[in-house]
C-alpha cells in the first residue's frame, strides 16, 4: 500500500511539473525595452512587427514611451526578426528649442532588428532617425529586410555617421548641460548627428523638423545620399503655407556637415561642451562624402 501511494504521488508531481505548477508558465515571455529618440520622444506609440520573407508582417507587441522616450513591450514567443515603428508623441526640437513639438502626421520612425530567439529579454535599443534610414535601405535591398540585409544597413548607416552599433548606442543629448563629457565618441557623433538633423530642417524652415526625417529616410532607401529615392529627387513637405519644396542633391553630404557647424557654433542651442574641433572628423567626413552609403 505504501509502494501504491508513493508511485501516485510521484506521478501527480510529474504532472504538476509538466503543465508549469506552482503558478509558473510553459511558455516563454520575450520583451524588447528601449528609447526613442528625436530629442527624447514622449507618449509616443512604439509597434513591433513581424518579418516575414523579407517584409514586414503581423503586429506583435506595442507600448508607450514615457517622458524620456522609454518603452518596454512583451513580445511572448515570438522569434525572427523585428521592425519597430514609432509614430506620434511629442519632443524638444535641439535647433530651435521648441518644447512638445509633435511629431507630424504620417512622419515615423523606425529600427529594425536581426532574429530574436523566443523568450529573450532585449533590452536597449534605439529607435532614431538614423535606425529608420537603416531600415528603409534594408527593405529596399534584394530580398527585402532579411538577417543579412538588416545586419548590413544598420552597419553601413552606422559607418557613414561614424557610430559603430546604432541599435544599442544611446545618442548624447546635446541640450543637457556638458553631456559631452564622458560621452562615447559614438554616442557625441549619434547626438551630434541627430541635431545637424534638426538644425538643416530650422534653416528650410520647416514647421516641423520629423519632416526631415522623413526625406532622409526616403533619402537612405537607394544606399546613395543624393536627395533623390532611385531617379526620382525627393519631395519634402515644410508647412502649410510654404506647401513642399525638393530636397538638395548634398542635404544628407555636405548640407548635413554645415548644419553640424552651425548648431555646434550656437552656445544657446548646444549645452554639450562639445566645439567643432571635438567633430571635426564627422564634419570633414560628411563634407566630402560622395553620399554612398
Amino acid at each position: 500500500m505504501n509502494t501504491l501511494k508513493i508511485i501516485l504521488t510521484t506521478l501527480v508531481l510529474s504532472i504538476i511539473t509538466a503543465c508549469g505548477g506552482g503558478g509558473g508558465s510553459a511558455t516563454a515571455q520575450g520583451s524588447i525595452s528601449g528609447t526613442a529618440t528625436k530629442g527624447p520622444v514622449s507618449s509616443a506609440t512604439v509597434t513591433a512587427y513581424a518579418i516575414s520573407n523579407g517584409q514586414i508582417g503581423a503586429q506583435i507587441a506595442t507600448a508607450m514611451t514615457d517622458a524620456n522616450g522609454n518603452f518596454t513591450m512583451t513580445t511572448g514567443s515570438y522569434a525572427g526578426p523585428v521592425m519597430l515603428q514609432m509614430s506620434g508623441g511629442t519632443y524638444k526640437d535641439e535647433a530651435t528649442g521648441t518644447t512638445n513639438m509633435t511629431m507630424a502626421p504620417g512622419d515615423v520612425m523606425t529600427a529594425v532588428m536581426p532574429t530574436i530567439a523566443v523568450g529573450t529579454a532585449i533590452s536597449g535599443i534605439q529607435v532614431t532617425p538614423v535606425t529608420a534610414m537603416a531600415q528603409t535601405m534594408a527593405q529596399h535591398m534584394a530580398g527585402g529586410m532579411t538577417d543579412t540585409n538588416i545586419a548590413a544597413a544598420n552597419t553601413a548607416m552606422g559607418s557613414y555617421f561614424t557610430v559603430s552599433d546604432i541599435l544599442h548606442t544611446q545618442p548624447m543629448n546635446p541640450l543637457i548641460t556638458n553631456s559631452g563629457s564622458g560621452a562615447s565618441i559614438d554616442a557625441q557623433n549619434y547626438g551630434m548627428v541627430l541635431a545637424a538633423m534638426s538644425q538643416y530642417a530650422q534653416t528650410l524652415g520647416m514647421t516641423v523638423s520629423s519632416a526631415f526625417v522623413t526625406a532622409m529616410m526616403s533619402d537612405a532607401s537607394d544606399g546613395v545620399m543624393d536627395g533623390k529615392m532611385g531617379a526620382n529627387q525627393i519631395s519634402m513637405s515644410m508647412d502649410v503655407m510654404m506647401g513642399t519644396s525638393m530636397m538638395a542633391s548634398t542635404a544628407g553630404t555636405s548640407g548635413l556637415a554645415t548644419a553640424m557647424t552651425s548648431f555646434i557654433t550656437n552656445l544657446t542651442a548646444n549645452q554639450s561642451g562639445l566645439t567643432t574641433m571635438d567633430m571635426a572628423t564627422l564634419i570633414q567626413m560628411l563634407s566630402n562624402t560622395s553620399g554612398q552609403i
